[in-house]
């Protein structure tokens, strides 16, 4: 490899993943302004009216952006120093999904519309205007909902069950003369009253019934709050851990007593809570 393709590709680097220079800078806004304008296109396509008037136009900004894109996505791989791994990260496959929408359209009409998804990439716009906190915010988030999924995936469990039971019932007490003609839609009946969405297209008749659909309601809203304290717990549970973690100056061992004075490996002094002097 020549000394100037090395160097050409360097510096390409820097422009694209790098913000720390007005290069780096002016290229993510530019890039964040085009993904803007590129969903705004799509959107204003799936309204007919201006669909009529508009919609080769329309189209035709629709590859435009779609080439530019997967331009930048192969450049991307080109410059980066490890090119799977961008490749399989969360902005890797959002940039790969933003242009392969347009593509099966060819083959399955209307996918087209699905290039929305392209809204993610201006996430960037975190790392531009320097708002790291906020993305370490999201990851707390994250890792709270990822440490939670038994206990969640338990409780959603122990809904659909009591979904089925009301749908079961709601099934024995009205019948297919008031709409309710099968389990499965009236276990589609008790989701919907359980959630408390009501659509209100199929709905109970009888006295009895309108009991159970009162018993779903209320259930319904007695089991909303179930998985926000869930994770809320957790929240503040890791929040208390990383308060109380100290690494030790001497051998780095972080696991300690949230009370420990010193090391329980080596004895040396610890940091007080908050980064303060042993």
């Amino acid at each position: 490899m020549s000394p100037r393709y090395s160097s050409q590709r360097e510096r390409w680097r820097h422009i694209i993943f790098g913000t720390d220079t007005p290069a780096g800078r002016y290229f993510d806004l530019l890039l964040i302004v085009a993904i803007i304008t590129s969903v705004l296109a799509v959107m204003l396509d799936s309204v007919q009216s201006i669909h009529q008037h508009f919609g080769p136009w329309l189209y035709g900004v629709e590859w435009f952006f779609t080439i530019l894109f997967t331009l930048e996505y192969l450049v991307r791989l080109w410059v980066s120093d490890r090119p799977v791994r961008y490749a399989r990260s969360f902005f890797g496959v959002v940039d790969l999904l933003s242009v392969v929408p347009t593509y099966i359209s060819l083959l399955v009409p209307g996918a087209n519309y699905l290039l929305t998804i392209r809204a993610l990439r201006v996430l960037r716009i975190f790392r531009i205007m320097k708002l790291a906190a906020l993305m370490s915010e999201a990851n707390q988030l994250g890792n709270a909902l990822i440490r939670t999924r038994r206990k969640i995936g338990i409780f959603m469990f122990s809904v659909l069950v009591v979904i089925i039971i009301f749908g079961s019932l709601i099934y024995v007490v009205e019948g297919p003369n008031n709409g309710f003609t099968s389990i499965p839609r009236s276990i589609y009946w008790a989701i919907v009253t359980v959630t408390t969405v009501g659509y209100g297209d199929i709905s109970p008749q009888t006295p009895i019934g309108q009991a159970v659909a009162s018993l779903a309601m209320i259930t319904g809203y007695a089991i909303i709050a179930v998985p926000t304290g869930i994770v809320t717990a957790e929240i503040s549970a890791a929040h208390i851990a990383r308060r109380y973690e100290r690494e030790c100056p001497n051998c780095h061992r972080h696991d300690h007593d949230p009370d420990a004075r010193f090391c329980k490996q080596c004895g040396t002094g610890l940091p007080k809570p908050g980064g303060g002097e042993p």
